[in-house]
């Protein structure tokens, strides 16, 4: 059949899926041809021989193999395919290109150069009760960063009013206020902050943070203590002077 004729009264029916037509397309052009005040209408774009790859499925799959070639070629030389980053990827870049840290902090990374998404930081207060210790936290950033604020811990068991004992850290940019702007920079100057100046007013170790309130004097002996390496009541400390 050349082509497709539709004569008034008399109107051949043919299969859509057979045709390989969208469906429905058959049914618009028999509606359209019982109105049609015309003995004959001729459609010469519609052959015997459609385009199998018009169908939805079978381009999408065209599709996914010319992907699939491309990616083979590119990687023709041997060669492992680049990871493609991730937003929160480069806009760690950014920060960690940007990090001016005073000389008592420093960052490292672990695991190499192929996963800076986990990192550590070491803070060495050089002034107030931690004066002269050694804090070790572990920085990991979700894909979604800086969406979502960085998930800090403390390695170093420290006696802290504002660090618990399992190392979670009560820091009010990591979490209520954390916002996009914000970047790693910030987050290691107030980690710093906290060891300069220690609050009792929003505790994580309320044991430490009750004695820093009442009486000052007997915190400054439990964190020398702490940090030389020994017991606070009932809890050992590792040294870390």
């Amino acid at each position: 059949m050349s082509e497709l004729e539709l004569r008034k009264g008399n109107v051949r029916e043919y299969d859509e899926q057979s045709l390989g037509y969208p469906h429905g397309l058959c049914n618009k052009i028999r509606s359209s041809s019982s109105s049609s005040s015309s003995s004959s209408l001729s459609f010469s774009s519609i052959t015997t021989n459609p385009n199998p790859n018009y169908l939805p499925g079978r381009m999408i799959k065209l599709f996914k193999v010319k992907e699939k070639q491309r990616e083979l070629a590119e990687n023709s030389n041997g060669k492992p395919p680049v990871k493609k980053q991730s937003a929160g990827e480069l806009r760690l870049h950014k920060d960690i290109s940007e990090l001016n840290l005073p000389k008592t902090c420093n960052i490292a990374f672990p695991n190499g150069k192929d996963d800076l998404m986990n990192f550590e930081v070491t803070i060495r207060p050089d002034d107030g009760y931690y004066l002269g210790g050694t804090f070790t936290f572990t920085f990991q950033i979700s894909s979604i960063y800086p969406h979502e604020a960085p998930k800090v811990k403390c390695k170093t068991k420290v006696y802290h009013p504002n660090i618990d004992l399992d190392g979670n850290v009560c820091l009010n940019i990591l979490r209520e206020d954390w916002k996009p702007v914000l970047n790693i920079n910030t987050i290691i100057y107030g980690l710093y902050h906290l060891f300069t100046e220690p609050n009792h007013e929003d505790p994580l170790n309320r044991e430490a943070a009750a004695v820093l309130r009442d009486n000052p004097k007997m915190f400054e002996s439990n964190v020398r203590r702490a940090m030389a390496g020994g017991y606070v009541g009932q809890t050992f400390f590792t040294r870390c002077i």
